[in-house]
């Protein structure tokens, strides 16, 4: 009797609110969340009001309903149409309410939530066509948003697992067919592969090396490493673990492309590219939005996180460790290298991005050797001096990294000078 009362409140509620007109997905419950729904809102200069509940608000002005369905992230409703991303997340494979579409693929650890780069790339007023820039790609989020958005993304990132992911979640939609039409002959090249001890065994790498197109070629790469890193990680079987991540992976670049086709999305360009975010390789003014998240190597050690796979990808792990950031050195000597390699970053970042525009910095303080690091600090810091004026601070809180990091915060920076 108590749940079916509930449910008659909420179809109540919902058919009191007026025409003009929107209400918060079920999942949005914390106040970062609801900061950044708001900002969403100001950032198409929509005037409204929040209701008692928190959960609906009223527009005052009629808005574009229609913008607003194509765009917003953290509503389920726009004047009781239902939003294109709440619509997309229904295309889901996984028990994560943020893995949806190829967003699942590889388990990489500091991922960002979907639902916040969606966000951030409507509050930083970025427009179809217009680019924006993740200098640090890691798993491709920014990616795949911006693309879902029909936003032009860059991304750059200096490990070649980055690469990988970033270029199957995003590439492999134009090359279905041709990735289903390899599924057999995959599963048995790679059954015979794993007879041998080894899990990179020669028959596998010969069929790899037999496909022409990269893109399907990386697919089939990214299969073998989801499985490697099964094995590594949860001892699954290999041969099995390859099978079940190739159909899930199969089934989700499919919900990839059904989704485009049903909400008619006009994708963007996605250009992913291994490269130094201490030394871009783009033109001064030539990016007119950039989202990121420097990486977190005083807490979290993506080297010896993800050593299996560059094992597996052939990788020199120690040569590795001289190119990237954070992780040389030990002590007060590793947390100056880590600074100075971030105000190079910054320092990019601010010569490429145009004039007016913004950029968004997702960073934490982090605990290095029982000392609390003033990343946040030295980030705004930092930032202020190369000419940025810092706009929004938001707080929200890390759970899963709670040991090493207590909490992160998007900054929001406009580019004045």
């Amino acid at each position: 009797m108590k749940v079916t009362h509930v449910r008659e409140t909420k179809k109540e509620e919902t058919e009191k609110m007026p025409k003009w007109s929107a209400e918060l997905i079920e999942n949005v419950q914390f106040i970062y969340e609801l900061a950044l729904a708001e900002l969403e809102l100001q950032a198409f200069e929509v005037d409204f009001s929040v209701t008692n509940s928190l959960r609906g608000f009223v527009l005052r002005i009629p808005p574009d309903v229609n913008k607003l369905v194509r765009r917003l992230a953290y509503f389920k409703t726009i004047s009781h149409r239902t939003t294109d991303y709440y619509r997309l997340t229904r295309y889901n494979r996984t028990r994560s309410v943020n893995q949806y579409l190829t967003h699942w693929i590889y388990p990489y650890k500091g991922k960002f939530h979907p639902q916040m780069i969606r966000a951030l790339l409507n509050i930083l007023k970025l427009k179809a066509n217009e680019t924006v820039l993740d200098p640090f790609i890691g798993s491709g989020t920014t990616a795949v948003e911006a693309q879902l958005l029909g936003i032009n993304c860059i991304g750059i990132d200096i490990s070649p697992l980055c690469i990988l992911q970033s270029k199957v979640k995003t590439q492999s939609i134009y090359v279905i067919d041709e990735i289903k039409r390899l599924r057999e002959e995959a599963i048995a090249s790679f059954k015979l592969s794993n007879h041998a001890e080894n899990p990179v065994a020669k028959s596998y790498n010969e069929f790899l090396n037999s496909i022409n197109d990269e893109r399907v070629r990386n697919f089939y790469l990214m299969v073998k490493l989801v499985a490697v890193s099964d094995r590594a990680r949860r001892r699954r079987d290999i041969v099995q673990a390859f099978i079940k991540n190739l159909e899930l992976m199969i089934s989700s670049v499919e919900d990839y492309e059904k989704a485009a086709k049903e909400l008619n999305l006009q994708l963007g360009n996605v250009d992913i590219r291994r490269g130094d975010a201490r030394h871009l390789l783009l033109k001064d003014e030539s990016i007119q939005g950039i989202i990121t998240s420097p990486p977190y190597s005083i807490a979290l050690n993506y080297i010896a996180n993800d050593a299996h796979a560059f094992k597996a990808m052939d990788y020199d792990l120690d040569k590795m460790r001289d190119e990237f950031i954070g992780v040389r050195g030990k002590g007060e000597t590793r947390i100056k290298l880590y600074n100075e390699d971030m105000a190079k970053s910054f320092r990019e970042m601010h010569r490429v991005l145009e004039k007016r525009r913004f950029c968004a910095i997702v960073v934490g303080n982090a605990t290095y050797q029982q000392h609390k690091i003033k990343t946040i600090e030295f980030t705004i810091e930092q930032c202020e001096k190369l000419g940025f004026t810092l706009i929004n601070n938001i707080n929200k809180i890390i759970y899963g990294l709670y040991n090493v990091m207590q909490a992160d915060n998007t900054l929001i920076f406009r580019k004045d000078r």
